[in-house]
């Protein structure tokens, strides 16, 4: 059996490592970027402990590598950037365990180096197709180190190449975005902040939002959001530093130690800030009639509110390669079964994963008041589904996934 998965981003590389212990199974992922080139994730990430939960269940050992490189995420406290307290959860209070605070570059590291021979970098794409002879399966064709080359009859590919995935619009098609009317920024930086930001944090003055914590070796990470048009661009203007300055200092009181350092540290940093507008799309498992699996953001591009968009791809790999692996050494070998039962298990959970980001998102809009807001999240229905998000991760297992291995 061939299974082929396009990137080696955060399901990618968890699915080719977990698939490649099968027997008789030919496992191959293709990257578009270089070996060690991890530039493009030069940001930080607040990983949920749902994700941590269900990695360290299928492979603890790879758990083990990322909480090395890792700080663990134990709170989150939520003010005003005049220091006003509103919120302060430990996240003991509803999840099983911490999560993760890691830089993007540094997990695709651990997550590549885990995977190991199963990725072939720099692989440009230039054909993704039903297969000719049999159309439930599929055919891929790619150039690397100057050579085309092309494999038809794939049994599974999958697609984990993220949330403008060429394998779901080539396959099935543009998904439908829904915008939220909300501007997102992000940046890393070294620590100057003399222990001023630590773990998770987030900071409002009025709808805008500041969000920061620290990452391994000694950077910042810094997110910040305001309300826009849902149909309109980020104004230019809006990205100046006397703009971003004005979005977070309090008009009636001075700015807090740490809202001074993070106003002041992402004013210095506009000219080499990352902009992106805040976005949805319709949820996709697998592919109408063919072979084709969608995981992390091809699946389910969501909205980073509660930070469950890289949680949730390692949620999904858990989840898709436990099963895989059940089924296929229990000989059943049937591919579209597979994908059927990977849908039932994860849609569900999916939309509301989805929905409920959506609607922490509401201190945010325009117009909010994120006191009351805040408010709202200190009360029992808001922390009974947080409870459900950080624990329920699925997992359909037996005893055989759970075993250690060696990173090949």
């Amino acid at each position: 059996m061939r299974i082929v998965i396009v990137g080696a981003g955060i399901a990618g590389c968890v699915m080719a490592r977990r698939l490649s212990l099968l027997d008789g199974v030919e496992v191959i992922c293709l990257e578009r970027i270089a070996r060690d080139d991890h530039s493009e994730a030069g940001t930080g990430l607040n990983v949920g402990p749902n994700a941590v939960k269900a990695v360290k269940t299928i492979d603890p050992d790879l758990a083990d590598l990322i909480t090395a490189s890792s700080y663990l995420w134990h709170n989150w406290r939520i003010s005003l950037t005049d220091g006003t307290v509103l919120f302060d959860l430990p996240l003991s209070n509803v999840a099983d365990g911490p999560g993760w605070r890691i830089r993007w570059s540094e997990l695709y590291r651990v997550l590549r180096e885990a995977a190991g021979d199963y990725v072939s970098y720099a692989c440009e794409i230039t054909d993704i197709g039903r297969d000719a002879a049999d159309p439930r399966k599929t055919s891929l064709a790619w150039i690397q180190d100057g050579e085309t080359r092309r494999l038809d009859a794939i049994d599974l590919l999958i697609a984990a190449d993220g949330r403008y995935s060429a394998v779901r619009r080539a396959i099935s098609g543009e998904p439908e975005v829904r915008q939220t009317g909300v501007a997102i920024f992000r940046l890393l930086v070294p620590d100057t902040s003399g222990g001023l930001i630590d773990d998770y944090e987030q900071w409002f003055n009025g709808p805008n939002r500041l969000l920061s914590f620290k990452v391994p070796p000694g950077h910042i990470y810094v997110a910040g959001t305001f309300p826009i048009p849902p149909d309109q661009p980020i104004a230019e203007i809006s990205k100046t530093p006397d703009a971003l300055r004005r979005a977070y200092t309090p008009r009636n009181a001075p700015p807090s130690a740490q809202a001074r350092w993070l106003i002041d540290a992402v004013c210095e940093n506009a000219t080499d800030t990352h902009w992106a507008r805040m976005q949805e799309h319709t949820l996709l498992y697998r592919a109408d009639g063919c072979n084709v699996l969608y995981l992390g953001d091809a699946a389910h591009g969501m909205v980073p509110t509660l930070g469950q968009g890289a949680t949730q791809a390692l949620e999904d790999a858990a989840n898709a390669a436990a099963l895989i692996a059940q089924r296929y050494n229990n000989g059943k070998r049937d591919v579209a079964g597979w994908l059927a039962d990977i849908e039932a298990l994860r849609q569900e959970r999916m939309r509301f994963v989805m929905a409920f980001s959506l609607e922490a998102t509401d201190t945010m809009l325009d117009g909010a008041d994120p006191v009351e807001g805040t408010r709202h999240k200190n009360e029992a229905p808001f922390q009974s589904s947080l409870k459900a998000l950080y624990r329920d991760v699925g997992l359909p297992l037996d005893e055989s996934m759970t075993s250690r291995r060696q990173t090949p």
